[in-house]
C-alpha cells in the first residue's frame, strides 16, 4: 500500500519535528524526539509548534512530500503564477514552469499536489496530538496550556482551510456546499489510523469555525506569543477573516479583520520599499522568521520572488507584474516604485523574443543605453551580474544581503490585505460608505492622490478592490483563490506573458463553469485510503 494520510499519521506517532530550545526560530536547528515525550508536557508540545513554524517555509522531511515544494515557500508565488498575478518572463530554470502552465495541479501523480495535500494533514495530525493529548490527560489550561491549545486550533483550521478551497469546488461558487465533496475530515491519532471519506465542503467549513473561534477563545487568555511566527490572537483573527470571506461570511470578515489589524499599523514609503525581507516591519503581522541553520536555500521564498537573490531562478527569469495592471496605477502612488516598466530585457531567451540587445527591446535604440540601464539595475539593487532585467520586473523583494543565497522572512499576513478584506466585505454587504472608509486607510497612505469618494457603488468599489489586492498583496499568494471566489476568468491578454510560455495558463473559463480550479487529489490517497476510490477523485 502507498504512503497516504494513514502513514503520515503513523510517522506521527513515532516521530514530531519539534525545536531544540525556547529561541528555536531564533538561533537553533529542529530535532526530533518520540511523541510520547513531545507531548509529555507544555514546554515540549511548545517544541512541536515550533516544528509547524518551521515547516510552514523549511523543506519538508514527511515521507511524502518532496523537498523541493517547500510549505509556503513554493505555494504562495506559485497560486500567484497560477491566478495571473506574478508573472514569469521566461522558461527560466524549469522550476514552477509547468505550475503556471496550468499542469501539475490537474495531474494526481505530479508533486504540487501531492506536496500540499500531505504538509497540510501533517499540520492537522500534529495540531489533533496537542489538542487530543490535553484533553485526554487532562492538563491545567493556564495562561501557556491556552497559547498551545489557540496555535493548534488556529493551525488545524487554517490547514483545513487550505485543503477545502484547493481540493474542491469553491464555496461561493458551489450551488450547494452541503453536498460538494470536500477533503477528509480527521481527529483521531491512536491506532488503526483509519482515515475517512470526503466530507462536503459545509462540514469542512464547519469544523473550520469551531476551530478558529476556539483558537480565539484560547488566544484572548494566554501567554504572549514568542515572535510573530507563532500564531497571536490578531493573526488568529486574520485567518478568521480570511475563511469568512470565502464563505459569503461578510459581517465576519470584516469584523475579524479590523480585530487582526490592530497594533499593526500601515508601513511608511520607506518602510514599504525596503525589500519585504524582515517580518520586523510594522504591518506584519504573521511571518517566518528564516535562520541560517533551517533555511532551504534553492527552494526559498526569495529564491522564487526575491529579484537580488543568488539564484538560477531569478537570475534568468525575473518576474514581473501584469503591465496593464501597473499602467493603471498612478504616478502619485509610491508602489509604482516596486516595478521598473523600462528595465532593459537582457535576456535573449525571453519568452516576449524582445530581449538580447537594444535591436530588439523596443524601450531603446543603441546599446550603449541598453547596458547602461541593466548595469545601473543591477547596481542599484545589488543583483550579480549573473542577473537579467525585464520590462515591468519587480524589485519588491529584495535580499537583505543582495548578490548571496542569505535567507530572509517570508509574510503570511499584513494589515493590509486585512483592510482589503473589511472593503470587499463592506461592499458586498452594499455598506458603501463603510467600504469607502476601509478602502482610504490603505489608499491615503500609499497614494498622496487617492479619492475613495470616486467609488460610490458596490461594482466601482470591487473594481477597485480587486485592483488594490493585484497590487498591494503581489507575490503573497492569494491570486489563485481569489480569482474563484469572484467567479473571474483567466485572461493573461495585454499581461506582458508570453502565451507560448504559459499555454493553458493563458486562459482558463471561470470557477464555476471550469472544473480546472480544482486540485486533483493525489493518487497516492487514492490508492491507499480505503474509504476513496476513482469514483471520489476530482473529474475534468
Amino acid at each position: 500500500m502507498k504512503r497516504n494520510i494513514n502513514i503520515l499519521l503513523l510517522v506521527l506517532s513515532v516521530m514530531l519535528t519539534v525545536g531544540c530550545a525556547d529561541d528555536f526560530l531564533d538561533r537553533t536547528p529542529t530535532d526530533a524526539i518520540s511523541a510520547e515525550a513531545a507531548l509529555s508536557s507544555p514546554d515540549n508540545m511548545m517544541l512541536v509548534l515550533n516544528g509547524l513554524h518551521r515547516q510552514m517555509y523549511a523543506q519538508s522531511p514527511l515521507p511524502d512530500a518532496s523537498w523541493s515544494r517547500t510549505g509556503q515557500s513554493h505555494f504562495m508565488p506559485s497560486l500567484d503564477a497560477m491566478g495571473g498575478i506574478v508573472i514569469h518572463t521566461s522558461p527560466g530554470n524549469g522550476w514552477m514552469r509547468s505550475d503556471l502552465q496550468w499542469q501539475t495541479h490537474i495531474r494526481s501523480d505530479y508533486s504540487t499536489p501531492r506536496n500540499l495535500w500531505y504538509q497540510r494533514y501533517h499540520f492537522i495530525a500534529s495540531a489533533n496530538s496537542i489538542i487530543n493529548k490535553v484533553e485526554e490527560a487532562g492538563m491545567v489550561k493556564d495562561e501557556l496550556m491556552n497559547n498551545i491549545l489557540g496555535q493548534a486550533h488556529a493551525y488545524r483550521a487554517w490547514a483545513y482551510h487550505q485543503l477545502v478551497t484547493t481540493y474542491a469546488k469553491g464555496y461561493l461558487v458551489s450551488a450547494d456546499p452541503s453536498t460538494q465533496p470536500g477533503v477528509p475530515l480527521l481527529f483521531k491519532t491512536e491506532a488503526p489510523y483509519t482515515s475517512e471519506p470526503r466530507a462536503s465542503v459545509q462540514a469542512i467549513y464547519d469544523q473550520i469555525e469551531l476551530d478558529i473561534d476556539q483558537a480565539i477563545t484560547y488566544l484572548k487568555d494566554a501567554s504572549s506569543p514568542n515572535n510573530k511566527s507563532h500564531i497571536s490572537l490578531n493573526a488568529a483573527y486574520g485567518i478568521k477573516a480570511r475563511i469568512a470571506l470565502s464563505s459569503g461570511n461578510w459581517a465576519d470578515a470584516a469584523e475579524s479583520a479590523e480585530l487582526a489589524r490592530q497594533g499593526y499599523p500601515l508601513m511608511d514609503e520607506a518602510a514599504y520599499t525596503s525589500g519585504f525581507n524582515t517580518y520586523d516591519l510594522s504591518e506584519v503581522i504573521w511571518g517566518g522568521r528564516v535562520i541560517d541553520s533551517e533555511t532551504n536555500y534553492y527552494a526559498a521564498y526569495f529564491y522564487y520572488l526575491g529579484t537580488n537573490f543568488n539564484g538560477s531562478q531569478n537570475r534568468g527569469n525575473p518576474k514581473m507584474i501584469n503591465n496593464a495592471i501597473y499602467n493603471a496605477l498612478p504616478a502619485t502612488d509610491y508602489r509604482t516604485k516596486l516595478w521598473l516598466p523600462l528595465a532593459p530585457n537582457t535576456n535573449a531567451s525571453a519568452s516576449n523574443e524582445q530581449g538580447g540587445s537594444s535591436t530588439t527591446d523596443p524601450n531603446y535604440d543603441n546599446d550603449d543605453d541598453f547596458w547602461a540601464a541593466w548595469s545601473n539595475v543591477v547596481s542599484t539593487y545589488k543583483m550579480t551580474t549573473g542577473h537579467h532585467t525585464h520590462p515591468y520586473m519587480s524589485v519588491k523583494f529584495l535580499g537583505k544581503n543582495g548578490g548571496t543565497i542569505d535567507p530572509d522572512d517570508v509574510p503570511y499576513m499584513r494589515s493590509s490585505e486585512m483592510i482589503l478584506i473589511e472593503a470587499e466585505a463592506y461592499a458586498m454587504q452594499n455598506m458603501i460608505p463603510e467600504a469607502q472608509t476601509a478602502l482610504a486607510l490603505l489608499g491615503d497612505e500609499r497614494d498622496s492622490a487617492f479619492d475613495e469618494a470616486q467609488f460610490d457603488d458596490q461594482a466601482k468599489l470591487m473594481d477597485q478592490i480587486k485592483f488594490q489586492r493585484h497590487v498591494e498583496l503581489w507575490g503573497e499568494g492569494f491570486g489563485f483563490h481569489d480569482k474563484i471566489r469572484w467567479d473571474e476568468a483567466l485572461d493573461q491578454t495585454g499581461s506582458g506573458a508570453a502565451s507560448v510560455l504559459y499555454q493553458d495558463g493563458f486562459k482558463q473559463p471561470k470557477a464555476s463553469e471550469n472544473p480546472k480550479w480544482v486540485w486533483r487529489i493525489p493518487q497516492e490517497e487514492i490508492d491507499s485510503n480505503p474509504n476513496l476510490t476513482e469514483d471520489d477523485q476530482n473529474k475534468y
